[in-house]
This record gives structure tokens, C-alpha cells and sequence, in this order.
């Protein structure tokens, strides 16, 4: 694989994961969403088929804008159904399996919207790493990077730099665990966005989920 193909594959997994984002909106009841269900899905297109073709042509500010742009809609509709969930709780406003069916479907969004998140900021975002070729500083331990040179070579990871999975690997384990496992968090605007979607994860699955096993 060349180096172009290598750099253009997390960032085609990136984008796979807002469109499943917008897919997993239509798994929700009308309840729990403003517009059309089809909306975000849309919105996520229609920003991401600009922000890729301003890649292409060298505008990189206008891929990194358009790219938080989608990513900061995607989060506020995710966390205002999340809350529209809630609220539905004590009227019994949503079925059961209906419930169920919402929590799951928030819970892995709530994976892939922070997995976004970590990608497009840590150490200044893709490009940057891009840039730079090895990762050696960022607001994430990866254990790559506390590899010694010797060993790094050794491994073939003398050139590593994480990739969008490395950071849903991160986000993953933050929402099972309610914490990173093997990524130290080294930053406060990481551990700041790792505290919210361990709680949006704690929400989904303590109150939401057991609460629909109890009324089932």
C-alpha cells in the first residue's frame, strides 16, 4: 500500500462513521428527534462531499471547517434525543423494546461522534499528523509511543501515527469502561470530552437500558 492510500484510509473511515451516525438516526422513534429522520444523514453528505473535495484541491481550511461543522451537528442532535430520552422515562412515553432499541442505537453513536472527535483534534488534527509522518506528542498515550527506538524498529512502527480506528478503539473502551484502558489521557481537552462520553455512555446504559429491562 502506498503512503497516499495509507493516508486517505483513515480518513475514508472517518467518513463512513458520520454517515453511520445519520444511518443510526433512523433507528430512533419520532419522539426523540427534531425534523425529518433522514436529516442528519443529509446534512452529513451534503458537508462532507465539499469538505473532501476541498481536500482534493489543496483547501485544507475549508475541509477542516466543514468537517467540525458536521461533526458539532451530529453531537448536539445526539445529545438533545439523548435528553428527549430521558425526559420520556417517567410518562412511560416510549415502548419498551422501542427503548432498548433507542439506547443501543444512542450508545453507538455516542462511540462514534467521540471517536470523530478525538480524531480531528488530537495533535492538531489529521493533516498535522500527516504532516509530521510519526507521532510522537498528542493529548493520548498511545502505547506506540512509549516504545523504545530500538523496539519501534524492530515492530515496523518506526513511521506509526494513529488512524481514526486507534481512536474508536479509545472512544470503544471509554464507553464499556467508562474510562480509556491502554491510552493514558494527557490533556485537558481530552479528559474533558473522555468525562462527557463516559457519562452519555453511564446515561445510555445504567439508566436507560436498565430501565427498560425492569418495565419489559
Amino acid at each position: 500500500m502506498s503512503n497516499s492510500e495509507e493516508n486517505l484510509e483513515p480518513r475514508w473511515t472517518a467518513v463512513f462513521a458520520l454517515l453511520a451516525v445519520g444511518c443510526l438516526r433512523l433507528a430512533l422513534p419520532s419522539e426523540l428527534f427534531v425534523g425529518p429522520p433522514w436529516m442528519v444523514l443529509v446534512v452529513v453528505v451534503v458537508l462532507i462531499v465539499p469538505a473532501m473535495v476541498a481536500r482534493r484541491k489543496g483547501n485544507h481550511t475549508l475541509n477542516q471547517v466543514l468537517g467540525y461543522l458536521a461533526i458539532s451537528i451530529i453531537t448536539i442532535d445526539m445529545v438533545w434525543s439523548l435528553g428527549l430520552l430521558i425526559s420520556a422515562l417517567p410518562g412511560h412515553k416510549v415502548q419498551p423494546q422501542m427503548l432498548l432499541r433507542s439506547a443501543a442505537a444512542l450508545w453507538v453513536t455516542n462511540i462514534l461522534v467521540f471517536a470523530s472527535w478525538y480524531w480531528r483534534l488530537d495533535a492538531g488534527g489529521p493533516r498535522a499528523r500527516e504532516i509530521r509522518g510519526v507521532h510522537t506528542d498528542g493529548a493520548f498515550l498511545f502505547p506506540q509511543m512509549t516504545l523504545d527506538e530500538k523496539s519501534k524498529k524492530s515492530m515496523g512502527e518506526d513511521r506509526w501515527s494513529p488512524g481514526f480506528v486507534d481512536y474508536l478503539f479509545l472512544a470503544f473502551n471509554t464507553s464499556t469502561a467508562f474510562s480509556p484502558t491502554d491510552t493514558p489521557v494527557l490533556t485537558r481537552w481530552a479528559k474533558v470530552l473522555v468525562m462527557v462520553q463516559a457519562v452519555i455512555s453511564f446515561a445510555t446504559v445504567a439508566l436507560l437500558a436498565a430501565r427498560a429491562v425492569n418495565i419489559l
